[in-house]
């Protein structure tokens, strides 16, 4: 590659990560403000207890399924085009949601979010790689826009505890608003669009297929986390597998196809992917399982619970910018496998959490899981985007956003369900005997549960319930340590082919704007 084709980024492609960079710090944010909101929202809207889990999940669970064909559409008609559209669609949306009058009505806001959402994702990454040309740029540019992400998300315990202390459950939805009114105005200035050349006709059954191999899939596991093992989660997981053949069959057939499975052929491609499947599994139960921990265990308010997690977000930060850096004179395999390692040691202090005064350990402990997220999120994401040719970047930035979204959901479900088999296990025989039946099933099914019911409970009982979730925890912390053990091993020697990041193109010798290949004209 010759210094003619590799030009630096200068202050617009900057400014253009910056505009960026906001809605991605919206959709992390929308993921944690909501559990907030639910109290407040359950008792204005009166939703049963099926339709206030579809208001939790219909976001995620819509997303997820939306992510390939949002991605492959933008490479099609343009990716500032469809984050644009997308980010108006999301604030459109999320004034319905928080002006919502009944729970259906909030249901399908959220769904419409989840839709919207799915757009904005993989559009937004997409465009780094268009904007960034130079590998150790882009790698940088990926680590911020990493960051951001998990900024929204611990932004959203804080900034949702002070909009419901000042104003009524919809005005979490309406942070949306001012957000998507600076990206539409500040875009078509600063963010360079992109259309892929000769991309053919979209596909519309390959679009009906992808769904329905996500979606049943993500409800099972989602079932897996609530109801345990059953056999709609086995038919959801058969229908789901059996229609991913059939969608990878067509898209081998296909000359334009919706996601192009030749690119899981390039081993960088699907080893990254695999380590951010594997990663985001642990990631994904211990936010559950500690969120919990500090809330119902240590009996902290949302807002203070909030706070203290978020020196764990700034070590992801420093990790997400970091680790691009040292990757500059590291190869990013020893780098992820150095990071899972010390994600490793926050696993197993994290197993040692007890009852009282166990904050400490949870912060510390949480902060170096996280510090192992931020690096693997940055160097896996741009291992898998960089491994992409342009015109798919859409595409992959769409399969590492799926495989992250599905990591995550797979840690609520399998870790999430064994601490509370754990949880049941050792509550089961403690529940007195001549309790009501509806308050022994509530107590015996969750910590949450236990809390609600603590009033009907002998004195002291609730501390045997906090030590049993306790445990549930400690276990579950000790599987996921086990696990990102082996991981970091695995790390080192699947992803030992890549070099250093910049190490196989010369340096520009001065910033000039990026010129996107393939621009609409």
């Amino acid at each position: 590659m010759s210094t003619s084709t590799v030009r630096r980024a200068g202050p617009r492609e900057w400014g253009g990560l910056a505009v960026l960079s906001l809605p991605t710090v919206l959709l992390g944010l929308d993921v944690t403000v909501l559990y907030l909101a639910l109290p407040s929202l359950a008792e204005d809207l009166g939703p049963s207890g099926t339709e206030e889990l579809w208001i939790m999940d219909a976001y995620g669970f819509l997303i997820a399924g939306f992510l390939i064909t949002m991605g492959t559409l933008g490479d099609r008609i343009g990716r500032r085009k469809l984050l644009m559209i997308g980010a108006a669609a999301f604030g459109a949306v999320s004034v319905l949601a928080a002006f919502s009058n009944s729970a259906e009505m909030l249901i399908a806001a959220r769904a419409a979010l989840g839709i919207a959402g799915a757009t904005l994702m993989p559009s937004t990454l997409a465009l780094i790689s268009n904007m960034f040309a130079d590998q150790r740029q882009r790698s940088l540019a990926i680590g911020v826009w990493a960051t951001c992400f998990a900024l929204g998300m611990a932004l959203g315990p804080v900034v949702g505890g002070a909009m419901l202390d000042h104003f009524w459950w919809g005005s979490a939805f309406l942070l949306a608003v001012p957000v998507v009114v600076v990206l539409l105005v500040a875009a078509p200035m600063l963010i360079p669009e992109y259309r892929a050349p000769q991309s053919g006709r979209f596909d519309l059954l390959s679009v009906v297929l992808s769904l329905v191999a996500i979606l049943p899939v993500i409800y099972a596991v989602k079932r897996v986390a609530k109801d345990g093992l059953g056999v709609i989660t086995i038919v959801a997981t058969v229908i789901g597998v059996v229609f991913a053949v059939l969608f990878v069959r067509r898209q081998g057939k296909l000359a334009n196809p919706l996601l192009d499975v030749r690119l899981f052929a390039d081993r960088t491609f699907s080893a990254a992917l695999s380590v951010l499947l594997v990663g985001l599994i642990g990631v994904g139960g211990a936010m559950l399982l500690i969120t919990q921990q500090l809330q119902l265990v240590e009996d902290l308010p949302p807002i203070e619970a909030g706070l203290w997690m978020g020196p764990p977000a700034l070590m992801m930060f420093v990790a997400a910018i970091g680790a691009p850096l040292v990757s500059r004179r590291v190869p990013p395999g020893i780098v992820v496998a150095v990071t899972l390692a010390l994600s490793t040691v926050g696993y197993a202090l994290l197993t040692q959490v007890n009852v009282t005064g166990g904050i400490a350990l949870i912060v510390i402990g949480f902060g170096l899981v996280y510090f192992g997220l931020g690096a693997i999120a940055a160097l896996g994401t741009d291992l898998v985007v960089g491994a992409a040719p342009p015109e798919k970047a859409g595409s992959a930035s769409a399969m590492s956003e799926t495989v992250q979204e599905l990591g995550l959901a797979l840690g609520v479900a399998t870790l999430g369900s064994l601490a509370t088999a754990i949880y049941r296990g050792h509550i089961d025989d403690k529940i007195p005997a001549g309790t009501p039946s509806d308050v022994a099933e509530a107590a015996g099914d969750s910590l949450a549960g236990a809390s609600s019911s603590g009033s009907q409970m002998p004195a002291g009982w609730l501390d045997q319930a906090k030590e049993a979730a306790t445990s549930g925890l400690n276990v579950a912390m000790l599987v996921a340590a086990v696990c990102t053990l082996v991981l970091s091993f695995l790390s080192a020697v699947v992803l030992r082919h890549v070099g250093i990041i910049g190490d196989d193109e010369p340096e520009a010798d001065e910033a000039v704007p990026v010129e996107p290949a393939g621009s609409e004209v």
